[in-house]
């Protein structure tokens, strides 16, 4: 039991009834709420003074807070985190929203990108916020590698699946490489390779790397484990996120505080950092989670909430997430069943097609 359940559970039935109606009205208007605005939503018949004794009592427990000098309160973080745990009311999904998002997966379309970056255009379009899709990682067995050099600071390794994926990653190599270092790399490396997954050449080639250093030269051997870094998916291109909607937070942004929130986020997702982390964050259970302002580290300067559910293979093995991030006065009730019901569906596709 963490300790806003904790604490949920010891609140009366009014003090739950009065933090639930703050939370609600302020997730629907943006504005501070008032004792007497209350009085009228209440179950029972109360004073304002009575509500508003409540409420200073919720704001001593640092559930709620009065914003400048207006009467009204809002939640704080630690409050929504409770109306999260335990007050909020998920809504069964959305008729029209389902058939959005089942048009997108219904499509013909033979890539699973493509389709991913439909998934999260709709996610966008249909939550006003932005998504977000973390794509799976191609595990079947690998055929062929190829290095092809670009530029002095720029080359391509071409991977070729056993089951006719083909995928071209751009990297830079160590300094110095040569096209026939590279041709000698790309030989030692498919002397070993067909048959094993990428998860399952790393493994190989350090103990080939250690047992034949003198088999290979050291620019070749540079360019190998440089290689491995990017196999490793340490918040490089092969584990690829897809962000879609981002003009919806920057029109929802009220202020230039705001504005300047939303840049630091969106440079936090172009520049990748913690992208690893990512998908971490939904590992710890099956379903969908809900990070709130700084409760998410990778989203923490961003004063943003990500609701996010990972999406399994027909294995039960997480392989990747979708997600919708925004203000943390989203509409939590709508968007948790539109989450939910994507990367199931997202996962029972990529599990049929397997």
């Amino acid at each position: 039991m963490n300790d806003t359940t904790r604490l949920l559970d010891e609140l009366n039935d009014r003090s739950r009834e009065v933090l639930r109606l703050v939370v609600e009205a302020y997730l629907e208007t943006g504005d501070p709420v008032g004792s007497r605005t209350l009085t009228r939503s209440m179950s029972e018949k109360v004073s304002a003074a009575t509500v508003r004794n409540v409420m200073q009592d919720l704001e001593y427990l640092g559930l709620l807070d009065s914003p400048h000098v207006s009467a009204g309160r809002v939640p704080t973080q630690m409050g929504l985190r409770m109306f999260v745990d335990g007050l909020l009311e998920v809504r069964t999904l959305d008729e029209q929203d389902r058939e959005k998002i089942d048009a997108t997966l219904s499509s013909n379309t033979a890539d699973v990108d493509q389709m991913l970056d439909r998934v999260g255009s709709v996610l966008s379009g249909i939550t006003h916020g932005a998504s977000l899709v973390l794509t799976p990682k191609h595990d079947a067995p690998i055929r062929h590698i190829e290095f092809v050099s670009l530029a002095p600071d720029r080359a391509l390794v071409v991977l070729v699946f056993a089951d006719g994926h083909v995928e071209n990653r751009l990297f830079t190599p160590p300094p110095g490489q040569t096209p026939s270092s590279m041709r000698e790399a790309a030989n030692f490396l498919n002397a070993m390779i067909e048959g094993r997954t990428l998860g399952e050449v790393r493994q190989v080639i350090q103990k080939e790397i250690a047992a034949r250093r003198q088999e290979i030269d050291q620019l070749a051997r540079e360019l190998v484990e440089s290689g491995l870094v990017v196999w490793e998916d340490r918040g490089e291109e092969p584990t690829r996120l897809i962000v879609r909607g981002r003009s919806n937070l920057l029109d929802d942004a009220s202020d230039e505080e705001d504005l300047e929130r939303i840049r630091v986020l969106f440079d936090d997702l172009e520049r990748k950092r913690d992208i690893a982390e990512f998908l971490e964050l939904t590992e710890e259970g099956d379903g969908v989670r809900i990070f709130i302002g700084s409760e998410n580290k990778l989203f923490s300067l961003s004063g943003s909430s990500l609701v996010v559910s990972p999406y399994m293979n027909a294995d039960r093995k997480i392989i990747g997430a979708v997600g919708v991030i925004g203000p943390t006065r989203l509409n939590y009730g709508r968007i948790v069943p539109i989450v939910d019901y994507t990367a199931q569906l997202v996962g029972k596709m990529l599990s049929d097609r397997s």
